[in-house]
């Protein structure tokens, strides 16, 4: 008995000392702060969220198995507002609101065995008054909002019958135009061959590479876009030889190998269509199909579906600036619909596709609009994601235009494209693209966010006819009334991606003299990868001056080595070199962005971009509106170094004595005046180094305006002074010397201009009518020589620097 006794009193000690051991081996968190390419701890400490309640997100920690959230309104987390546990994800969006107020949030993990980690750093947030209501339903709660039955995707069963009595009505003629796709395919189905994998000697990027890696995504598209249209407008007529061929479309696709040609990881831009497309057809030919048929769809698409989450899912959230992967998450979402409760993991796919919208998405951007990648970009990754838009609505009844980035996004093509623009911006494959592109999302979007300007927008162009079964469901949209945007600012900002766009009018392109500027934060990465403080310049709806070069292919000699190279663009290069290309580290920012109806003011600085050959670049635009644009820029370099100002242009530049430039495109013309330094040296060549590949065709001119001898500093003055056809301007044009810079005196159409430029940190400028403490400061003077209107003048703008 006393042994007995004495192995029970061991056991309890041992089990305390064990208890103790563990309480004390509590593990510390890696709370290191984001890298380059990370999402961050969000939302960010001292922060306001523009939502409630905010997404929590914050860095995997690689022992934990889940992870536990507590929301206080105190730092010291006496009282809980909110709590979670068992946490799968780094990353957690409550299923409700939080109130306005001051707030703090922490977490921890739990790895394999059971045993926690400490809490982490407490992170305070402000939530403002009137921010947006986001909460996103729990996991059971959203999973139980998806029919049972099918469809899912688009539609639910439920809204068949009225889809199929508007057919008659409203939604006629869109449906007439399915009807007629769909007699094409049964005279002409397309081949179901599986597509090829590539040839052991085809080279990665190669034009034969290319040529099968984006082939095999347009075939698999006609293959599966073909089911999935058959198989929709069965559902509306019960047109039997629609769903058969369909059928056999997907039957056939579902034998070709999962992991080959279109696979996920072997050629992600077949894998991404698939797998949306096959499953939109599943779901759509589900009363179709037989058991059998459907356990192989199923099979293929576990198979498919866990390829793509294994990929995503360890770090998208907390690293999603991978460009392709912002896209394959909701298709991973739409596979996870389609087959919720027939494939085991589906429901686990659903779920991380509703936290990336939730915590992570979008990423290109901040709230004000703007997208890093170009507007190419913009409109191909956006319009995919409005299709998981209208899957969230129709399978979870949530909006996700609730977003505050899609009140916005509207402004994006308006500012960068008013109607008739005919190029698009910064970015990659965005020199050649036209307003009326902008068209099919603008539709969209000013039904969802009820914006009458983006509905004007619309309407100002030629109205697209449907043409597929997501344009018909669309069909139901309510139109909005428009309104021009007369009453807006001509130009804005948009500070998230560090892009202002100047124009003189957003009414028509045909009468806009537009500058487009960008200094950005996202630096030169991905498809956004023009340099930072480089410009464009188009005139009355045309390109005059460029970023130069064209995409032959992705990474190729040409892309990587003259497009991601500043001296492609419209920027300045320090003894030939650039901005460390292609790089999130390569940031520039926009300091100061001014916008009236008489002047508009941008700076930026891009110094640090250079990688260490500059410490500082700083460059300002002062557009006296409609017809003089300065350009001030100020360089220190750490040793003597030769500037580069260079520009380029799709036509022939004419290089005059005293430093004038003659450019243009068709009827906008532009004379560049080089007024400091004095004795540049100006070239022009149409050769590109190196050149895009053999079947490309381009023809463009790179002119550059080199300083005559190194130095630690440079300082550029140059105007530019836009005109239409032979209407060439022939007002003197003076730079004047002053204490602490500049004044430069212009004669106008009518009047005068006379602008100041500081090139001295706390100097006081002042010449004739025109005094500032800032950075630069200007006034329109009548015939008389009277101010009417001034920028600036005998006071400093608000936040200046030096």
């Amino acid at each position: 008995m006393r042994n007995q006794l004495r192995i029970s009193l061991l056991v309890t000690v041992l089990a305390a000392v064990a208890t103790a051991a563990a309480m004390g081996a509590e593990w510390r968190l890696d709370e290191t702060p984001a890298q380059t390419g990370e999402w961050g701890f969000r939302p960010a400490d001292g922060s306001d969220s523009a939502v409630t309640p905010p997404g929590f997100v914050w860095r995997p920690q690689p022992q934990a198995r889940g992870y536990e959230l507590q929301v206080s309104p105190e730092a010291e987390f006496r009282t809980l507002a909110y709590e979670a546990k068992d946490l799968d994800l780094y990353c957690h969006c409550p299923p409700r609101v939080l109130a306005p107020g001051k707030w703090y949030w922490r977490f921890r993990a739990k790895d394999r065995d059971g045993a926690f980690s400490a809490w982490s750093t407490a992170r305070s947030f402000t939530i403002p008054a009137g921010a947006v209501r986001l909460p996103l339903p729990g996991r059971q709660e959203l999973m139980a909002r998806v029919p049972k039955d099918h469809p899912r995707l688009f539609l639910r069963p439920e809204d068949l019958p009225r889809l199929r009595e508007r057919c008659k009505t409203d939604l006629a003629e869109p449906y007439q135009a399915l009807v007629r796709q769909c007699e094409q395919l049964l005279k002409k189905p397309p081949p179901t061959a599986e597509p090829k994998k590539y040839e052991p000697d085809m080279v990665r990027g190669s034009d034969p590479w290319r040529e099968r890696w984006w082939g095999n995504r347009v075939y698999t598209m006609e293959v599966l876009d073909s089911a999935a249209t058959l198989a929709f407008v069965r559902r509306l007529n019960d047109n039997e030889a629609c769903g058969q061929l369909a059928r056999r479309l997907l039957m056939e696709a579902a034998r070709w190998d999962p992991k080959g040609a279109t696979g996920f990881r072997y050629n992600d831009e077949a894998g991404m269509p698939y797998a949306s497309r096959f499953s939109r057809t599943y779901t759509l030919l589900y009363d179709l199909l037989t058991e059998e048929e459907r356990e192989t769809c199923r099979r293929i698409m576990g198979i498919r579906g866990r390829e793509m989450y294994d990929h995503l899912r360890p770090m998208h959230i907390w690293k999603p600036y991978n460009s392709h992967n912002n896209r394959a998450w909701h298709f991973l979402g739409e596979v996870g619909v389609a087959f919720l409760g027939e494939i085991p993991e589906a429901e686990d796919w659903v779920w991380f596709a509703m936290n990336v919208y939730q915590n992570a998405y979008p990423v290109w951007c901040d709230d004000d609009g703007g997208w890093h990648e170009g507007l190419s970009y913009w409109r191909s990754y956006i319009e995919r994601f409005t299709w998981w838009a209208d899957i969230m609505r129709s399978a979870f009844a949530i909006d996700a235009y609730r977003k505050p980035y899609f009140s916005q996004i509207g402004y994006y093509p308006l500012y960068l494209q008013p109607p008739g623009t005919m190029a698009g911006g910064f970015g990659d494959l965005c020199g050649k693209l036209q307003s009326s592109g902008n068209v099919p999302l603008m539709q969209v979007f000013a039904a969802s966010a009820g914006n009458p300007y983006w509905q004007w927008y619309v309407d100002q162009h030629k109205p697209l006819r449907p043409t597929g079964y997501v344009e018909f469901l669309r069909g139901a949209l309510p139109r909005v009334a428009p309104r021009p945007p007369s009453d807006l600012p001509t130009s804005r900002l948009f500070r998230g991606t560090g892009q202002a766009f100047l124009n003189t009018t957003l009414l028509d392109a045909g009468q806009n003299v537009q500058v487009l500027f960008k200094s950005s934060p996202f630096g030169t990465q991905s498809h956004g990868y023009d340099a930072n403080n480089a410009f464009l310049l188009y005139l009355f709806g045309r390109p005059v001056f460029i970023s130069s070069g064209t995409r032959d292919s992705y990474g190729s000699e040409h892309h990587s080595r003259w497009m991601w190279h500043t001296k492609s663009t419209n920027c300045i290069t320090v003894d030939g070199e650039g901005q460390v290309p292609h790089s999130a580290q390569s940031r520039g920012a926009i300091t100061r962005f001014e916008t009236d109806p008489g002047f508009d003011y941008v700076a930026g600085e891009a110094g640090s971009a250079y990688g260490g050959k500059l410490k500082r670049f700083t460059r300002r635009f002062l557009f006296v509106k409609p017809e003089l644009i300065v350009i001030h820029d100020l360089l220190e370099a750490p040793q003597p170094s030769r500037f580069d100002w260079w520009l380029h242009s799709p036509e022939a530049m004419s290089i005059e004595e005293g430093g004038r430039v003659l450019a243009g495109n068709g009827q906008g013309r532009c004379e560049v005046a080089f007024l400091e330094p004095r004795g540049l040296t100006i070239t022009q060549t149409d050769r590109f180094d190196p050149p895009p590949r053999p079947r490309i065709r381009l023809t463009e001119y790179h002119l550059t305006a080199s300083t005559p001898s190194p130095d630690t500093r440079g300082e550029f003055v140059t105007v530019l002074r836009p005109y239409r056809g032979d209407a060439r301007p022939t007002g003197t044009l003076r730079l004047i010397a002053i204490e602490g810079g500049w004044a430069m005196e212009a004669e106008l159409s009518s009047g005068k201009a006379v602008v100041l430029l500081r090139n001295r940190p706390g100097a006081r400028l002042e010449h004739g009518p025109v005094s500032t403490e800032g950075q630069a400061a200007a006034v329109r003077l009548d015939p008389a020589g009277r101010v009417v209107d001034s920028l600036w003048n005998n006071r400093p703008p608000r936040r200046e620097g030096p």
